[in-house]
């Protein structure tokens, strides 16, 4: 009996220990009720346990060819690395929303000193207790694809154990721990949703302080919520599958996404904390302030207005009098209301439970902020009134009266007029939002003014008369004063007055002319000899000295040094950049000279046998692979070495294919050619496809190989095995892919949101429409049925996108029959290509970048329907950029191979997804890698990749019987030495292929040689560096 009958057997026996009639020759019981319905029950069990291990017994042989899977369950915990690579990525996600609670807390804590406080505090609680949700249901995902990484956690501990409310006193509500309520995986959406809308809640309150306004925290606040808001939607399509491996996987891998922006919010609330607070602060204490002074000024004015009331309370006998009184008491009433509102705005500023001021009634503020200050003006206005009036009533001075009285008015007048010019820079600001000052106003009103035809004349015509008066008046004043100074000069000259000598026009005494020197100027003496002026010799200025000051000295050729002039009109400042030019020039050469000896050192060159040991350390079998079949594999991959390399085109090698009967394989590049090679030893070009229309992107054989597609931008050309092209389809939309019916009778050609199925006569047979969908690439299996598609979703079901986060990627299985989606997988990296295994069980679905290929199976349920699920990722050594799709290959697909954009190449197995063999980059002797393929018909192993300079390579372990067990050699006589590489010639300014070769002899001639076997194109083609490469195995 096998492991599943054995397995249901432990299970019978578990469930019944003590019911032994279960069990084949046991003592049956009475044939009693539902005792003998369960013995019948189990022993057919038995029986089928039974007839099921014959089977596996007859078929050991064929099973040892089909791949066994695990439950879904169990292949996460399978590998080991991703085991930690997963679990450090939910502890990294942890740790970023344990860092924004830690900032919310301070947050919360330093706006309790602030006015208005309570809805920020109550905001930032309910956000904390939001993301203690989130991530438990985070953590809860995690153990389920991790258990032995990460632990479970009871619902109701809290975010952080270590801050719990006091039991003396009861904590307010925004001061305790947030709690975690009963959830489950099923509430992703809604809980994001919820997260989203209290982050909304809390950039509204902190919104409310208008002290201060942090645009990076509302930037990073809003694209979150905008995320958020995007995940959610698109989660609710997976209602009910967020158990399914896949699903799971996907809400890991958003932790990332989300991470970013918890960052990105908790360092700007971080600065927040630092700069916002302590302002709005600030502004706080300032108006407070205010509130103060006002209170205690009116207070004192209250008092002064009592003490002067003594004077005049008793005086009711005239009208004066009791107008003396009546102002004072009005104003008594002004200075006291005004103390009492001051008051009582400050304590409302300062309350934490108030309402922000857009949620206060426009009379409450009014009566709050504006009351105190007017009352106080009212105040001083009337005491000022009845003062004038009281010294008329008391009798007082004509003169008292009179200064009195002026000084009050001129005083009134100046608080009205600053009164005003307060109210209308407030008016200004609200009325143009701060973007004008009241100037700016009164210039623009005096502008309009003068437009007006009256007005502007009244203006200008006093104003020029004015000039022209004043103007006049200045003339007629300088005439009037040279003339008293000719006068004055007159009457001096009269009376024998003489200036005295001018030191710059005195004459020296032999009777010669002398003129004034600057004390920095030193004539050359030399160039005078008896009166005459001679030629001194030539000389050379010194040049700057090393601290940066000039030496303001010439030099000679007789060796003497002459005094010459400062430095700013003798060297300008371009002779020192010569010299700091030349000196670097000197620097450099002294530098180059050393570093060309030291370089003359010979240098250890990493070759093929230094990293023998290496690879064979790095390709160990893992114990859980030890068997026939893989030992038997990898010293076979081992032993690839590259037997040929070509250079068909002139761009990179866009994409390679074998045919299905492996007589050829084409290429295509972005060179505007496609070349079909003649699979031999050596290959041989069989013909070169010319596309003058655009771009060859792709090629497809058919599955008979007898028709060849080329893909271009908005075109499919269909060519015969002959390079014969039958027909050119134009089509109205950018193709992504073409794939071909597993039957040959037509290809599939995917067009944005649209897969069209057409003929080789390009007639359409029907189209297949995926709303909200980009697809890049699909496969058909082999029943004609469903079709495999890889995409990018455009919006969500609520038709939103993305603010921040990428898209989100999406593996569909499609009914062709229904035109149905029957199963959608959602994937967080650039999906680009999905490919099909020979036994139609599982996909290879490449991505972009570093995201390596994974092996998704095609699980049927209950015979209808067709789910995925995730069997493997296959995992290099080291991060790799990929490039190109991966591929299957070997006997009955049980390798999978994929090329690095840097050069290497990996190959795994498909089963286990254990990397058996890493071609590093040395062995390619250069190159970037964009594309791989394997050839399914050859005797041998064989694969061919393509390069980014447009070469080509085969790469075989076919060795002679006297090298199969030693290492494999990378000597010149199996690999030709590789050409100096050089830049890629323009797309439109190449030649066409078939030209004569004549022109390019001389070129060639000190290119190495290659060997009379590799010389398959034209010599022409020999001094570029291209490489597409083709690998075989046997």
């Amino acid at each position: 009996m096998g492991r599943g009958g054995q397995a249901v057997m432990e299970a019978v026996v578990a469930s019944y220990p003590n019911d032994l009639t279960t069990l084949p020759g046991g003592q049956s019981a009475p044939m009693e009720g539902t005792k003998n319905k369960r013995k019948q029950t189990l022993l057919s069990l038995l029986d089928a346990l039974q007839e099921l291990t014959k089977d596996e017994d007859l078929d050991v042989s064929s099973a040892a060819l089909q791949p066994s899977f695990e439950a879904d369950r169990d292949v996460p915990t399978t590998d080991e690395h991703l085991q930690k690579v997963g679990a450090e990525m939910f502890n990294k996600f942890e740790r970023r929303i344990t860092n924004l609670d830690r900032e919310l807390r301070n947050f919360a804590n330093a706006a309790r000193q602030l006015g208005s406080s309570v809805g920020i505090l109550s905001s930032s609680f309910h956000l904390r207790e939001c993301l203690a949700q989130i991530l438990y249901l985070f953590r809860e995902n995690a153990a389920d694809l991790f258990p032995r990484k990460i632990p479970r956690r009871e619902q109701d501990t809290v975010l952080n154990t270590a801050v719990r409310p006091r039991r003396k006193a009861k904590a307010p509500p925004h001061t305790t721990s947030p709690s975690v309520a009963d959830l489950d995986v099923q509430d992703f959406p809604a809980q994001l949703e919820k997260l989203s809308q209290h982050m909304v809640s809390f950039l509204d309150c902190l919104n409310e302080f208008p002290e201060f306004t942090d645009e990076a925290v509302n930037a990073a606040i809003i694209s979150l919520e905008g995320d958020l808001r995007y995940w959610a939607s698109c989660l609710k399509a997976y209602d009910g599958q967020f158990k399914y491996p896949a699903v799971q996987r996907y809400l890991h891998d958003l932790t990332g996404e989300m991470g970013e922006h918890l960052d990105s919010i908790t360092s700007s609330l971080s600065i927040f904390i630092e700069i916002g607070v302590p302002t709005i602060r600030f502004a706080q204490k300032h108006a407070a302030a205010n509130l103060l002074n006002l209170s205690t000024v009116a207070t004192f004015f209250s008092a002064v207005t009592a003490t002067t009331m003594q004077f005049s309370f008793d005086q009711t006998d005239s009208n004066l009098a009791n107008s003396v009184n009546g102002f004072w008491f009005t104003s008594l009433v002004f200075s006291i209301g005004a103390a009492v509102n001051s008051l009582l705005g400050l304590t409302w500023k300062q309350a934490m439970y108030r309402s922000p001021g857009h949620r206060v009634p426009w009379w409450v503020l009014i009566w709050i902020k504006r009351s105190p200050l007017v009352f106080l003006v009212l105040s001083v206005a009337c005491f000022s009134m009845g003062l004038v009036l009281f010294t008329y009533s008391s009798g007082q001075h004509r003169i008292t009266s009179t200064v009195t009285t002026v000084f009050s008015a001129f005083s009134c007048f100046g608080l009205t007029a600053v009164s005003f010019w307060f109210a209308s820079e407030k008016w200004t600001f609200r009325r143009h939002k701060g973007q004008k000052w009241l100037a700016d106003v009164l210039s623009e009103s005096r502008v309009r003014m003068h437009s007006w035809p009256g007005v502007a004349w009244c203006i200008t015509e006093p104003r020029n008369f004015t000039r022209k008066v004043a103007f006049w008046s200045r003339r007629r004043w300088h005439d009037l004063s040279d003339q008293c100074s000719r006068v004055v000069r007159v009457v001096k000259n009269g009376f024998g007055l003489r200036k005295a000598p001018d030191l710059e026009t005195a004459q020296s005494e032999n009777g010669e002319m002398k003129s004034p020197i600057s004390p920095s100027f030193s004539p050359d003496l030399s160039r005078y000899h008896n009166g005459e002026m001679t030629l001194s010799p030539i000389t050379e200025v010194a040049p700057s000295t090393v601290d940066g000051v000039d030496d303001h000295t010439v030099l000679s050729d007789s060796g003497g040094t002459v005094l010459t002039v400062a430095s700013g009109s003798i060297t300008p400042n371009r002779h020192r950049l010569k010299d700091l030019v030349r000196s670097v020039i000197m620097v450099n050469r002294t530098t180059g000279a050393v570093a060309s000896a030291f370089s003359s050192t010979p240098k250890r060159q990493r070759t093929m046998s230094s990293d023998a040991g290496k690879s064979r350390r790095s390709l160990d079998t893992p114990a859980m692979i030890k068997g026939s079949r893989l030992a038997v594999l990898i010293p076979k991959l081992k032993k690839m070495e590259a037997t040929q390399e070509y250079a068909p085109h002139q761009a990179l090698v866009r994409h390679l294919q074998f045919s299905p009967d492996g007589r050829y394989f084409a290429t295509s590049s972005w060179d505007r050619t496609s070349v079909i090679f003649r699979v031999g030893d050596p290959c041989s070009v069989h013909r070169v496809l010319a596309h003058p229309q655009g771009f060859v992107g792709q090629v497809a054989w058919s599955p008979h190989g007898s028709v060849l597609l080329t893909k271009l931008n908005r075109g499919i050309k269909v060519w015969t095995a002959d390079g014969v092209c039958k027909k050119t389809i134009d089509r109205p939309h950018v193709v992504q892919s073409i794939a071909w019916l597993p039957g040959g009778e037509g290809f599939l050609s995917v067009e944005g949101s649209y897969v069209v199925k057409l003929n080789t006569n390009g007639e359409d047979l029907g189209q297949y429409h995926l709303e909200r969908m980009i697809l890049h690439d699909v496969a058909v299996t082999h029943d004609r049925q469903r079709m495999l598609c890889v995409g990018t979703l455009t919006a969500s079901s609520d038709g939103l996108q993305p603010k921040k986060c990428r898209a989100e990627k999406q593996i569909l299985v499609y009914n062709l029959e229904k035109h149905e989606i029957e199963n959608r997988v959602p994937v967080l990296h650039d999906v680009r290509d999905i490919t099909l295994a020979k036994d139609g069980h599982v996909a290879l679905v490449s991505y972009e970048n570093k995201a390596p290929p994974q092996l998704w199976k095609l699980d049927v349920i209950l015979k209808e329907n067709v789910r995925l699920s995730l069997r493997h990722t296959y995992m290099p050594k080291v991060p790799v950029d990929f490039a190109g799709p991966s591929y299957f290959g070997g006997k009955n697909d049980q390798l999978v191979l994929c090329a690095g954009k840097a050069g290497d190449i990996f190959i795994w197995d498909r089963e286990s997804a254990a990397l058996l063999h890493h071609i590093r980059p040395q062995a390619l002797g250069g190159g970037d890698m964009t594309c791989i393929a394997w050839n399914h018909a050859a005797d041998h192993f064989m694969f061919a990749t393509g390069s980014h300079d447009g070469a080509v390579r085969i790469w075989t372990n076919q060795t002679s019987d006297n090298n199969a067990d030693e290492a494999p050699s990378r000597g010149p006589s199996t690999q030709p030495a590789p050409t100096p590489r050089t830049a890629s010639p323009s797309l439109y300014d190449m030649e066409y292929r078939t030209d004569s070769p004549a022109a390019n002899t001389e070129s060639n001639e000190g290119s190495p040689a290659t060997g009379s076997q590799f010389d398959l194109l034209s010599p022409e083609h020999h001094d570029r560096n291209r490489s597409v490469t083709f690998h075989e195995l046997s």
